[in-house]
């Protein structure tokens, strides 16, 4: 890796062009390029993420814009519930959308506490668990802390010293990172929505206009800008139990987050060498994975994914996927472990592949 000192006249970039089942292996120095065409469709992934992306992020400020605003192949879609016709015998209050029989329902069981997925094309819920129960969701909360921090249009190149600070938390959680560390906003920003670590998203917070409050307050705010009714945000990581929502307010957020091209590529950029500055104790390279192994497997077309966990939420994902010509997005919620989870995404997504092409 090329060691560049990380200063504001010179900075190192967050993002390399990554070729599917590569691992990162060098730092980018900024360019200046800008996008000509904020809307193109989104990819799933794969070899240009962290390029496009960079060229977005680096753009001038009066294009920044660029950075919210894709086209995600299928426009908008009003993702209110629709009335149901089935429900299973289980003993959670499981509601299937369509007729039974039908190739648009998923006849699947998940053992997650609640699961919702959604036809991003129509808006039809297809599957649902407990889809309106306010849970806690860990680290799912990066998503909203990502579209604050691409909100304000902060220069993406200043360099970010982390605090003590900034790793003290509603509970104890293991990290990579020290006090002392010196990255850019960018890399802290793919830090906290790949490797999904705390105290990159409490810094990102932390130096926000008008400080932490400030930025809690943007959270819950846009919120309720996107239609979460049972949502709240006590802090920026998700290891606050306070932090809650139900599954059918999470498609909100997940379809929100598909806004910002950024989030789609670091979501799903599946690892990544950081060179970390830090005048104390050395600069050092840290390699880093993403959390989600179906990302990092790279055998589904995934578009945005987070997970979380923590004791009162169990695990959890959110993820937005493209199968069989058809978008779809998936809250699964509350398994009890990391098996539970991925099997029932699993299991969503390969039930997904066997429905109708339209």
């Amino acid at each position: 890796m090329k060691k560049l000192p990380l200063t504001k006249q010179q900075l190192v970039a967050a993002m390399i062009s990554l070729s599917l089942g590569s691992v990162a292996q060098a730092a980018l120095s900024i360019n200046n390029n800008t996008v000509s065409d904020s809307s193109a469709r989104i990819g799933w992934g794969g070899a240009d993420s962290l390029t496009e992306a960079r060229n977005i992020m680096y753009s001038s400020k009066t294009n920044s814009s660029a950075i919210r605003k894709v086209d995600n192949g299928y426009g908008t879609t009003n993702l209110t519930n629709t009335n149901s016709f089935g429900s299973s015998n289980n003993s959670y209050n499981t509601t299937y959308r369509g007729s039974f029989g039908s190739s648009d329902m998923i006849p699947i069981s998940t053992n997650s506490r609640s699961v919702v997925v959604v036809d991003a094309q129509t808006g039809e819920s297809i599957y649902e668990k407990d889809a309106d129960i306010a849970r806690p969701i860990a680290s799912i909360t990066k998503l909203m802390t990502a579209m604050v921090v691409l909100d304000s249009g902060l220069d993406m190149r200043e360099e970010i010293i982390l605090d003590p600070e900034d790793f003290v938390g509603p509970k104890r959680a293991s990290s990579r990172l020290k006090s002392g560390d010196r990255m850019n906003r960018a890399e802290l920003l793919l830090m906290t929505l790949m490797k999904s670590e705390n105290p990159a998203a409490k810094s990102l917070a932390r130096n926000y206009p008008g400080g932490y409050s400030a930025f809690m307050r943007a959270m819950n705010r846009k919120a309720k800008e996107i239609g979460m009714t049972t949502a709240y945000f006590g802090d920026p990581t998700g290891l606050d139990k306070r932090n809650v929502s139900s599954p059918n307010d999470l498609v909100k957020m997940v379809r929100a987050a598909g806004e910002y091209d950024v989030i789609r590529r670091f979501s799903t950029t599946k690892s990544y060498d950081f060179f970390v500055a830090n005048y104390s104790s050395g600069n050092r390279t840290y390699k880093a994975n993403n959390t989600s192994s179906l990302v990092r497997a790279g055998n589904y077309p995934i578009g945005i994914s987070k997970t979380g966990f923590i004791n009162e939420a169990g695990r959890s994902v959110v993820m937005e996927t493209h199968v069989n010509n058809r978008p779809a997005i998936i809250v699964i919620l509350g398994a009890n472990s990391s098996a539970t989870r991925w099997g029932d995404a699993k299991n969503i997504l390969t039930s997904l592949a066997t429905r109708r092409t339209v």
